[in-house]
């Protein structure tokens, strides 16, 4: 029964550390790890990242000095951040992460 239990610790171990090994490339999702990225520090403290894919915008990331970072994304590939003048665009919040 020992030995069971002790396989099934290490079995357990394991599946944790391929879990933290396997962290992603920080990037958003979609955008591929060749994305040119390009960081910049508004005067209120924001930072804004763009993502580009052969100089089309694919997403933004922006750290707010305060509240929690978020996403915007061009998901019909059009080269500006979706959304229209009426509409507010899509933002994504990452809710988890390790």
């Amino acid at each position: 029964m020992t030995r069971l239990r002790i396989a099934l610790l290490a079995a357990c171990l394991a599946g944790l550390t391929a879990c933290a090994t396997t962290g992603g490339s920080g990037l958003p999702d979609g955008v591929p790890a060749d994305a040119e990225q390009v960081t910049r520090t508004e005067s209120n403290g924001d930072q804004i990242t763009e993502y580009r894919i052969s100089g089309q915008l694919r997403a933004v990331q922006v750290v707010p000095s305060r509240g929690p970072a978020y996403f915007l994304y061009d998901r019909d590939g059009d080269g500006s951040i979706d959304g229209d003048r009426d509409d507010v665009p899509q933002t994504y919040f990452k809710l988890f992460g390790w």
